[in-house]
């Protein structure tokens, strides 16, 4: 596919529809509350760019990647479809409390690190930045394509979204963690398989005590998007962790593989301890393919919870005056 400068006129009355994918991240349509030019794939790129610059800084396999993919996920994760609170559009957590939230801890690193790029394409929202950059980061670790457009504002006040609303670790039982699941993500429209494809997102990253006491990775490939997590699941033997570096363990509940190198939260755990969970686990240690096409058209659902587009509002307001 050919890639496009996005340009946005403000006097021109009808979208233009931009099907041309930009570097595997697909923009659907222009954002008429971006500036009049504004070079998308431009921003993809050093998106992309300084995720790699900063893994090579790092230099011990670790990548800010999966920090981006949280910021977008957590940004967007406070989305409630009953009253059309909360998601990423406004890029609340900019402010306290939302930044200070626990299931917010450590993410002040991904909004620090894109700050150049905002202060660089002063034209981009932070909403639509922080989410692009989720989208892109997907991609860079070698998981499916996301699909993105623009058209994300940002507030200039806090959220008035109570905490709560991310997933948490551990309710204290699997049949708790499976309401608690489905009461989260239920609460945003999501079904049991959707919330099983987005669980897969823990094949990268790991979880850090001095951010939430947990400790450790999901997967022996944190950096690399796969469906190495459901087969971690479904194989290893899980356990309490009872130490860590021969000492006796002091964090919250949870669980190691035999040799201790990898963790599962309790929440993880439920998914194949569920009934209603389990078959997709299946499913998708056996078939990447049908994992990363469910977790696209998931996490692109998860990134528009409550925007309301330019073009779609312009549909309204022509519907309003003219009934179409």
């Amino acid at each position: 596919m050919s890639s496009k400068v996005v340009k946005n006129s403000f006097k021109f009355s009808s979208v233009v529809a931009i099907t041309a994918g930009i570097s595997g991240v697909y923009l659907l349509s222009i954002s008429e509350t971006a500036a009049p030019s504004l070079n998308i794939e431009a921003v993809k790129k050093d998106i992309a760019n300084a995720i790699e610059a900063d893994n090579n800084r790092r230099g011990d396999g670790t990548s800010i990647g999966p920090t981006l993919v949280r910021l977008a996920w957590h940004a967007s994760g406070t989305y409630s479809a009953a009253d059309g609170t909360g998601g990423s559009n406004g890029a609340t957590m900019r402010f306290p409390a939302e930044s200070e939230w626990g299931a917010n801890a450590g993410l002040k690193i991904a909004r620090d690190f894109l700050e150049p790029l905002k202060a660089k394409y002063p034209e981009i929202s932070y909403a639509d930045l922080w989410t692009l950059a989720g989208a892109t980061a997907i991609e860079e670790m070698g998981g499916p394509k996301i699909a993105w457009r623009p058209g994300r504002t940002d507030s200039a006040v806090p959220t008035t979204v109570p905490d709560g609303r991310l997933p948490a670790a551990d309710s204290g039982c699997v049949a708790a963690d499976v309401a608690h699941l489905r009461n989260i993500f239920g609460r945003m429209g999501f079904n049991d398989r959707e919330i099983v494809a987005l669980a897969g997102a823990h094949a990268i990253g790991r979880c850090h005590t001095e951010a939430s006491g947990y400790w450790g990775p999901w997967t022996n490939a944190e950096t690399t998007f796969s469906n190495e997590y459901f087969r971690l699941l479904l194989e290893e033997k899980w356990t309490p962790k009872k130490t860590h570096n021969g000492k006796k363990w002091e964090g919250p509940n949870q669980y190691e593989n035999p040799d201790g190198s990898l963790m599962m939260l309790p929440a993880d755990l439920s998914l194949v301890k569920a009934p209603e969970f389990k078959p997709f686990v299946e499913l998708y240690a056996k078939d990447e393919k049908q994992f990363f096409n469910d977790f696209s058209a998931a996490f692109s659902k998860l990134l528009e919870l409550g925007v309301k587009f330019p073009e779609e509002k312009k549909k309204g307001f022509f519907q309003s005056l003219f009934g179409f």
